[in-house]
Parts: C-alpha cells; structure tokens; sequence
C-alpha cells in the first residue's frame, strides 16, 4: 500500500506527459508514411518510404545538413570560450559585481523572435543599425550582413543569446573552486596561465559536459532567428533542418514530406543526445 499510494498520485501526470509527446509522434510517423498535401487534404494513400527519399535527395537537404551542423557547432565553441572568458571576468568580487551579472544574463532570457528582430533592425541594418555606423565612423563600407554573411549573421544571433547561459553555469562552477589549492599554486610560483590550465580549466570540464548537451539539444530547432532574418536565404544558404522542415510543410504544403523530416530530426536529435550522454557519463565518473 506504501508503495501504490505514490504510483497512484503520479499516474495522472504520467500518462497526460506520455499522451502529450506520444500521440504527435505516432501523428507524425503516420503522415510519414503517406502521401498528404494541405491542397488534397481528403486524399491520404500509402506511400511507403517515398517521403523520405523526397527529403534526402531535395537539393536543400546536404546544404541544410551542413548548415545545421555549422551552426551548433559555431555557436557552442563562441559559448564555451566567451563564457569562460566572462565567468572569469566576474568571479572574483568588485563594485557593481551584482548588477553586472545580472546584465550578462539578461540576454538569454529575451525570446528568440525579439532576438532576431533586435539584432536585424538595430544592429545589422546596413543603413541605420548599429554596426553600420561603426564601419562609417573607421571609414569603412557597412557591411549587409543578412545578404552578404547569413549564416554568419544567425550565428551571432544565437550565441549572443546563449553564451549567458554558459557564463551562469561558469560561474556556479566557479564558486566551488578550491581557494586554498589555487593560492598553494600560486605560492609554488604557478603562473596565471598555468592555473588556469591545470586548475581551473579541469575543474570546468563537468560544466562544459553540461554546457555542450543542452545547447546540442535546443540548437538542433533553431528556427525563429533563421524565418524573421534570412528566411533560410539567400537561396538555402542560412536553411537549416528545422527551417526546410517549415519549408515542406507550410510553404509546399507537404505534411508528408515535411513528416519525414521531422523524423529524420528526431533520430538524429536522440543520436546526438544518446553520443552526449555517453562522453559526459566518462566526464562524470
């Protein structure tokens, strides 16, 4: 009975959470499987794996791939070292040390549509955006970022909103540091860099395990700063997985096509997440 009571009350709130992810995707893989356009939305016949290979071999696909993988990948590298750099910055005490940390973090908690739209209009706009003027005062052309360095462009957006993130989880990291073991070292005559090598950088490292699987994760449906932006343009060169999965769906109204996508991004999201976990349980041991 000791044992029933618990299972009893967590029921509810179980299966309403299995209902809630398992029912779109059995939805999902259905439409995945048959032939469904928005034009034709009474007509649903089998199509066995042809989705499927419509998505792989669409000419936006490879590129998409490519793009999606630049862009986690950019992005946890510019987050992992501006966040060291940061938490660094402000770990030790100074005036005003509160109300810089709160500015650091603030970033990350503006909505990525807000994001992109504060980052095309006020700082990348070629001819007023904040950027722009800055080229003009050291005499140079401004830049259109947008058009020019998409990809580039979506990629600062993001990591501007996700190295907080990586500062804060720095910085919790850093107020467990052994004092005593860095000012020992400091007393051997370690140098600044020396301690930061073999002290506090390996005393990062579960941090950094942490840091690189959430953003692996949420990085993988980067969408809001890629549609307000570049519009995956020009041509598919900022077009990411999420966004050619828009694409299909709402724009070529192919909720098969588009089916198939999305499953392809879940295998690849779990084999991601299921590699993660493996290198940061070895990090954790």
């Amino acid at each position: 009975m000791n044992r029933l009571l618990p299972r009893a009350l967590m029921a509810p709130a179980v299966v309403t959470l299995l209902l809630w992810s398992i029912v779109p995707l059995l939805m999902t893989l259905y439409f995945s499987f048959v032939s469904y356009n928005l034009m034709t939305p009474g007509d649903h016949p089998f199509a066995g794996l042809e989705n499927f290979e419509y998505f792989v071999t669409d000419p936006d696909f490879w590129p998409a791939v490519g793009n999606t993988l630049v862009l986690i990948g950019s992005v946890i590298a510019i987050t992992l070292v501006g966040g060291v750099l940061l938490a660094l910055l402000v770990n030790d005490p100074f005036p005003g040390q509160g109300i810089v940390r709160v500015l650091l973090i603030s970033p990350f908690f503006v909505m990525p549509a807000v994001n992109a739209l504060l980052w095309k209009h006020m700082m990348m706009n070629p001819i007023y955006g904040v950027l722009a003027n800055v080229w003009r005062f050291f005499g140079a052309e401004p830049v259109d970022w947008l058009t020019d360095l998409p990809l580039l462009s979506v990629i600062v957006m993001v990591a501007w909103q996700w190295l907080p993130f990586a500062c804060l989880i720095f910085i919790t990291s850093l107020q467990s540091l052994d004092r005593e073991q860095m000012e020992a070292a400091r007393m051997d005559g370690a140098s600044a860099f020396q301690r930061f090598f073999y002290l506090t950088l390996p005393h990062l490292g579960r941090a950094m395990a942490v840091v690189i699987m959430i953003e692996m994760i949420f990085l993988l449906s980067v969408f809001a700063e890629i549609a307000i932006t570049t519009s995956g343009g020009p041509g598919n060169a900022s077009t990411n997985l999420t966004y050619m999965i828009f694409k299909q769906s709402l724009l070529n109204f192919d909720v098969g096509v588009a089916s198939a996508g999305a499953l392809f991004a879940v295998v690849l999201a779990n084999i991601v997440a299921a590699f993660l976990i493996r290198i940061i349980g070895k990090n954790l041991d």
